[in-house]
């Protein structure tokens, strides 16, 4: 019982992390029109700006605030986070243009960052045998926000475009208040460790901690794998809305059903994937059935057969918390944060070049002067960069703690 209430605390965090990218997801289309006009096209580009500075935040402030909270603590940085996240939904309700919208948008890239010191925490309350499963609410926890998010955004597009973000800034806020009464600190003097501005840089720490704690090439695919895996939020409403015609409700159930299996997934069949298979054979599986649904979705056009793939597609979900839990074994207890940081910033990374790509290549393969009209291409590309992160896998040394 200890645990449980810290446990749900940053269980919530986690998703109203995820709903910064998924709320969008429904509505941005159209409220890009709403403020833009242009084509479908044109918006894909526009959104694919967004989310390549909410992401490039999150590569610049997650090993900030993973080597603040291994030196201050976990709690404050949480408290604080949470706080500029439910200010970032409300400056989002009342931007009027793209700039406003785009200011908004780095403001809450800063706040999502705090992924970094949730997934500490959960490093600091666990034994090494409990990482794997637990690594594993963090994606369940991304799956209840991709749920809450994309079902929030096209519900309450019935009453307008901006509805979601007063819903979402609530959220956030009320999370923060329960922050306040439960979460202990688990940073102890036993662990703590000075702030250094050269681990809080992240180009310093993707390149240090990944060469010291011999943990680079897992951090490689780690960031391949997300740059893969992002072409969800980064291209599936515009490439749903180009190819069949679904508007934000159907977009935000389709999503909604993804984030469910992705919970369902991360949090209860990670368990017996990783008895069945262990890290190494998880990580494998879930590459290879990544692949398979990627291929499917890139070349399918029946819109009622993209969504009973949708929730499939988040079965291979179970790479990330097995990478995961292979890291956090191999290093020390005091660089926890900086490790989260560290991945953090290599899946912001990875969600500033994928939605740049994605973006790119729909509006290649779809625009009136297109060369071909493929709308699945970044599909299609996506299921190449996983066979890739097989190359890179395969070709890996066992790492020992």
């Amino acid at each position: 019982m200890r645990q449980r209430l810290p446990l749900f605390f940053i269980f919530m965090t986690l998703a109203i992390d995820a709903m910064g990218i998924g709320v969008v997801i429904p509505v941005m289309p159209q409220l890009i029109q709403e403020i833009e006009g242009g084509t479908v096209a044109s918006a894909a580009v526009w959104g694919g700006i967004f989310s390549t500075v909410y992401a490039l935040m999150q590569f610049l402030c997650g090993p900030l605030l993973g080597a603040l909270s291994d030196r201050y603590g976990r709690r404050p940085l949480l408290l604080i986070t949470l706080t500029v996240m439910s200010l970032d939904y409300v400056v989002v309700a009342l931007a009027g243009n793209v700039w406003l919208l785009l200011g908004a948008r780095v403001m809450g890239g800063i706040a999502a960052s705090t992924r970094s010191v949730a997934t500490a925490f959960i490093a600091d309350i666990s034994t090494p045998e409990q990482k794997a499963a637990r690594f594993g609410l963090v994606g369940a926890a991304f799956g209840l926000g991709f749920v809450a998010g994309p079902l929030l955004g096209g519900i309450l597009a019935e009453y307008g475009t901006r509805a979601p973000f007063w819903a979402a800034a609530a959220l956030a806020l009320g999370n923060m208040l329960l922050g306040l009464f439960i979460l202990p600190e688990t940073v102890t003097d036993a662990i703590r460790r000075p702030f250094h501005w050269k681990r809080a840089n992240p180009w310093s720490t993707l390149l240090d901690l990944g060469r010291t704690e011999r943990v680079g090439r897992l951090t490689f695919l780690f960031f391949l794998y997300q740059t893969a895996f992002f072409v969800y939020p980064a291209i599936w409403a515009y490439f749903a809305k180009e190819r069949f015609g679904w508007g934000p409700g159907t977009i935000g159930l389709s999503l909604g059903l993804f984030g469910i299996s992705l919970a369902i997934v991360q949090g209860w069949l990670i368990r017996y994937v990783l008895r069945w298979f262990g890290d190494r054979g998880a990580v494998l599986w879930g590459l290879l059935f990544n692949a398979s649904v990627f291929l499917l979705l890139g070349l399918l056009e029946s819109g009622r057969v993209a969504l009973m793939l949708t929730p499939l597609a988040a079965i291979g979900a179970v790479v990330i918390p097995a990478l995961q839990a292979m890291m956090s074994r191999a290093i020390p207890d005091n660089a926890q944060g900086g490790l989260q940081g560290l991945l953090t910033s290599a899946g912001a990374l990875a969600m500033i070049v994928s939605p740049l790509v994605m973006s790119q290549v729909f509006w290649l393969s779809t625009a009136e002067n297109a060369p071909f009209y493929m709308p699945g291409a970044p599909f299609l590309l996506s299921m190449a960069l996983m066979i890739v992160c097989v190359v890179v896998f395969l070709g890996r040394k066992r790492m020992r703690p």
